[in-house]
């Protein structure tokens, strides 16, 4: 993908943002809450891709990986000169503030991240549990598992959402730093 891209393949550029739109728009949106600012990270993060398809290292991370990284990366970048600019107008300095709305922004969007990202059946057994406030006996009838496999499955998930609150970008892996 990213030789094709190197080379100018609008065609690559096409598959790219047909496989991964939707996530980058779901982590801009989470992180901005605003539709229209979502969509420009989404353009912002594909022309990055276009214009610079040489930043991807496929040695250092999967491709899903480095598109969320990037896609928070701008999008924090965007929400920060946004609360920036609102802080200016009403006077108020508050960059204490502005830093606790980043980093609740950027956990929410990498628990996102990672709730998509994770095996089906662990995000089915979370969704029970929480969505639909079954408790792990209910999910393993609802599933067709034994009791312990979906306490297994809900403990994994949980394990996995925990990870969000470590810093770094959607998709890195925890503890690696990576902050915006």
């Amino acid at each position: 993908m990213q030789q094709r891209l190197a080379r100018g393949e609008a065609a690559a550029l096409g598959e790219l943002y047909d496989r991964f739109a939707s996530l980058v728009h779901g982590l801009a949106h989470r992180v901005l809450g605003d539709e229209d600012a979502a969509d420009r990270v989404t353009r912002d993060v594909f022309v990055h891709v276009w214009e610079h398809p040489e930043t991807y290292d496929p040695e250092q991370q999967p491709l899903r990986s480095w598109i969320a990284g990037l896609t928070h990366r701008i999008a924090v970048q965007r929400l920060r000169a946004t609360e920036t600019a609102a802080l200016a107008v009403t006077g108020s300095g508050g960059t204490e503030e502005l830093e606790r709305r980043v980093r609740r922004a950027s956990v929410a969007a990498r628990a996102d991240y990672i709730v998509h990202s994770m095996p089906a059946p662990l995000r089915a057994a979370l969704e029970r549990a929480y969505f639909q406030r079954r408790d792990y006996r209910r999910t393993a009838a609802d599933l067709g598992v034994t009791e312990d496999e979906a306490r297994r499955r809900l403990r994994l998930g949980l394990q996995l959402l925990a990870t969000a609150h470590d810093t770094g970008t959607p998709g890195a892996p925890p503890g690696n730093g990576g902050a915006a």
